[in-house]
């Protein structure tokens, strides 16, 4: 029994930097996941503090806004069979050093901080972090 699900991943601006997207996008894709919209876009330091309002108690908090607001993203709704899972298991862990052979993390991450994508931790997440970017 499929369990389609839509989750969020940013390919952030280290990724973006580095013109990565497209090979990103297409691990995603051989991983069958469908993209189902995508948009590049540069968000300000405030939209990345709402974004991130979930880690605003925690130490890094205000480092990562800096840097997800540093360069443009590119926002992407990946829809597929456990949709949120699937993209973790292929991101792989938020520090490179100790994601699995891979991964994107274990392929592109430069650090734990600039890993090169964002995903969605739960499916109540995804939701609300696909009507953050994309409010229809």
């Amino acid at each position: 029994m499929s369990n389609i699900e839509q989750t969020l991943s940013i390919i952030k601006p280290d990724a973006v930097e580095r013109n990565l997207i497209e090979e990103i996008k297409s691990i995603f894709i051989k991983k069958n996941l469908k993209i189902k919209e995508n948009k590049k876009i540069h968000i300000t330091k405030e939209e990345a503090a709402e974004f991130y309002k979930v880690h605003q108690t925690k130490p890094f908090y205000d480092d990562l806004c800096a840097y997800l607001s540093s360069g443009p993203i590119v926002v992407m709704i990946l829809e597929g069979n456990n949709a949120v899972l699937s993209n973790r298991e292929i991101m792989g862990a938020t520090d490179p050093k100790q994601a699995k052979d891979n991964t994107i993390r274990k392929l592109y991450g430069i650090s734990i901080d600039k890993n090169s994508v964002h995903g969605s931790d739960s499916i109540e997440n995804a939701k609300k972090e696909i009507n953050f970017f994309f409010k229809n």
